[in-house]
């Protein structure tokens, strides 16, 4: 692999970088915060791909003109273009067979290949059954909207029903967007991979379902739930973490979300 080859795989991954980080693609591998840092990697990769080809072009000119030089300047002695000859013989062995990098760095391209033709599913019911809960205290609970219909999250619902006894959920219509897992056992959870960082560390936050409960349901389909808080609660399977229970009273399904992950809640 020369430089103009890797120059060029540089380039490609710069430029996979930055469709991802330009599109939502990259939402099935990091939270959307990391967006503008990987912006920024990609034009780092293609700037840096750029210069190489610009520094290999300006010392392929440089070797020309010394070439050129060299033959104009070999005419007056024998002894000198032997010389020369024989210095020109080095460097040519040296350029020519000095350089012999390994057949196999051609499997750095892999990983852009599959980045370009290959986009992961987001981690769902299957992650979901075999992980514990991800549910932890968080620092405090901000004031909700007065009156009305709340909209929340997994993991905000969850933290105010185990952590705060649902004291501001009580009584008032709840509306919650995320996908079914079903446990061993045939409970169904609502559930949403939280995010520290990137997808590697994905872990799901659940909430069990009671009350008017589809009577099918399809792992890693996405709901829309509406019901009330539920004071009842269960341990999870996989760590004995806290579930709460939500009562629905009314599903529908929705098409998966362009950001299928949660940030990591903590009031």
């Amino acid at each position: 692999m020369n430089r103009q080859a890797q120059a060029a795989l540089l380039f490609l991954l710069g430029a996979t970088v930055l469709h991802a980080g330009l599109t939502d693609l990259h939402l099935r591998y990091v939270k959307a915060g990391l967006r503008p840092l990987l912006l920024l990697c990609g034009a780092v990769l293609v700037v840096t791909a750029m210069t190489t080809v610009w520094y290999e072009w300006r010392e392929a000119s440089g070797r020309r003109d010394h070439d050129g030089s060299g033959s104009g300047s070999g005419d007056g002695s024998d002894g000198g273009g032997e010389s020369e000859s024989g210095n020109g013989g080095g460097g040519e062995h040296e350029h020519g067979g000095g350089h012999h990098e390994p057949r196999i760095s051609w499997l750095l391209a892999l990983p852009v290949l599959a980045l370009i033709l290959v986009a992961p599913p987001a981690l769902g019911s299957y992650s979901a059954t075999h992980t514990g809960t991800a549910l932890q205290k968080p620092f405090g609970f901000p004031e909700l909207p007065a009156g009305g219909a709340l909209r929340l999250g997994v993991g905000e619902y969850a933290a105010r029903a185990v952590y705060d006894d649902g004291r501001d959920l009580r009584d008032r219509p709840i509306e919650i967007t995320g996908f079914v897992a079903l446990d061993p056992s045939g409970v169904p959870y609502l559930v949403r991979m939280s995010l520290n960082c990137c997808a590697a560390d994905g872990q799901p936050v659940k909430i069990a379902l009671t009350g008017e409960v589809p009577p099918v349901l399809q792992p890693d389909a996405w709901l829309e739930v509406t019901g009330t808080y539920s004071p009842r609660r269960t341990k999870d399977p996989v760590n004995d973490g806290p579930v709460p229970y939500f009562e629905v009273t009314s599903a529908k399904p929705v098409p998966t979300p362009n950001d299928p992950y949660d940030e990591v809640w903590n009031g």
